[in-house]
């Protein structure tokens, strides 16, 4: 993602493919999109709340639903294999 379309608020992909196999990014976007979100952007355009994260892995800690409620995430990965194809990768 380039610097201009982080600023941009309207930012609508371009295209989207399925993951083929896990990455910590795949992970990080299974926790956004189990949560109703296409990704960080959009969660960051809906909410304009701070992300938090597991500080040892990186990974999402907590996320609002857009019905206010709370999903909370272990520090160890919760995309099981069998899950990464249905993550879906947006290009802006």
């Amino acid at each position: 993602m380039s610097c201009s379309v982080l600023m941009d608020n309207s930012a609508k992909p371009r295209s989207m493919s399925r993951a083929k196999q896990w990455t910590e990014e795949i992970e990080n976007l299974f926790r956004f999109q189990q949560a109703g979100y296409r990704d960080e952007l959009e969660y960051r355009q809906v909410k304009q709340v701070q992300i938090d994260r597991w500080p040892d892995t990186g990974f999402v800690k907590k996320l609002q639903r857009r019905d206010n409620t709370f999903y909370y995430y272990n520090r160890k990965r919760e995309c099981e294999d069998r899950e990464v194809h249905k993550v879906k990768v947006y290009v802006y």
